[in-house]
């Protein structure tokens, strides 16, 4: 995959990530109260080395109801250990006894139910642990670059994770485009994929061009907290305000009919980025619209702890981020084979 630019520039320092399943830990911050009754049962799972669709398919099994009436908020990191909410409808007949479930690496620490199926996103976000171990330079720099992140966040690309292994989620797309049939759920993965990779391709230019964290004429601004969008026809004083103060964010295209939505020299540049993926830019303004999402990420609650050989990072961040942007503008990181 590409090496998109780093906001504050390559770095020396460098570590292992992943040594343990302990060392990259995720706790799913839920953004609504269950209720205690209702046709779902709600499980609160600890999951070690295990992906998160598994444990879905495993749930079903042992409750003897159909995958679709499984649901969970997002996708957490197989190779880690973390803690996220999953619902299994059962509406009535013979109730399942979670107390029998017998899954490798899965623990359930709560039971609740409520009275709706939890969908993909319905939650606030994640708190990670991250350790780095092997940690080489561990100088005055990285203390720089963490009070840097801590006070203006970090470029918000999507993680390798999202392309697949050498990237081959990116190679199952132009094998869709190319009007391959395929299962929806790896549709899903394809274009997911290709949006991705064309939206990284745009915040690295805006990175290179010094504007990932500034608004511009032409852009589309992002609405912190609602996330709703606006066009902006003048970056004022009054906007360039609001955006230092993290009230709204400049965008980047999810790439779709109708790309770009921006104008002027920033329409210019979103084009000239995707110029080189016309066979995905095609494929994607056949298959769905175009939406946006933020090009700057805010780091929330960062705290680290610096030793000689190693690196310990707590902190927060909202959904559909990954906390693998963070890292990269920290060091440079390598995971052992598994």
């Amino acid at each position: 995959m590409p090496n998109w630019q780093h906001s504050g520039g390559s770095t020396a320092a460098s570590g292992l990530l992943r040594c343990e399943p302990q060392d990259f830990q995720v706790v799913e911050i839920p953004s609504f109260e269950l209720s205690g009754e209702g046709e779902h049962d709600y499980l609160y799972i600890e999951k070690t080395n295990a992906n998160t669709p598994w444990v879905a398919r495993a749930l079903a099994r042992h409750a003897g109801v159909p995958l679709r009436d499984v649901g969970y908020a997002g996708m957490k990191d197989r190779r880690a250990v973390t803690r996220q909410w999953f619902s299994v409808r059962r509406p009535g007949g013979a109730k399942a006894n979670w107390q029998q479930l017998e899954l490798q690496g899965v623990t359930i620490l709560e039971s609740r139910r409520h009275h709706r199926k939890l969908r993909r996103g319905a939650h606030h976000g994640n708190h990670f642990q991250l350790l780095i171990r092997e940690l080489s330079d561990p100088n005055a720099t990285l203390q720089g670059r963490l009070e840097a992140i801590a006070e203006a966040g970090v470029p918000n690309y999507f993680g390798a994770q999202r392309f697949g292994r050498n990237g081959n989620n990116i190679h199952l797309a132009q094998r869709m485009f190319t009007r391959k049939r395929m299962p929806r759920e790896q549709r899903s993965i394809a274009l997911s994929a290709a949006r991705s990779l064309i939206f990284n391709d745009v915040l690295s230019a805006r990175v290179s061009a010094g504007s990932w964290h500034t608004i511009r004429e032409g852009d589309i601004a992002n609405l912190a907290g609602s996330g709703s969008i606006f066009p902006v026809a003048d970056a004022d004083a009054e906007l360039q305000q609001r955006c230092r103060d993290f009230d709204i964010h400049p965008t980047g295209p999810l790439w779709g009919k109708g790309a770009p939505t921006t104008s002027g020299e920033i329409a210019e540049l979103e084009k000239q980025a995707a110029r080189h993926r016309q066979e995905l830019t095609t494929g994607l303004e056949r298959t769905t619209d175009e939406s946006r999402r933020a090009l700057r990420l805010i780091v929330q609650d960062l705290q680290w702890d610096l030793h000689e050989d190693s690196l310990l990072l707590k902190f927060s961040l909202t959904r559909g981020s990954f906390a693998t942007a963070v890292l990269r503008e920290i060091l440079s990181y390598t995971e052992p084979r598994n």
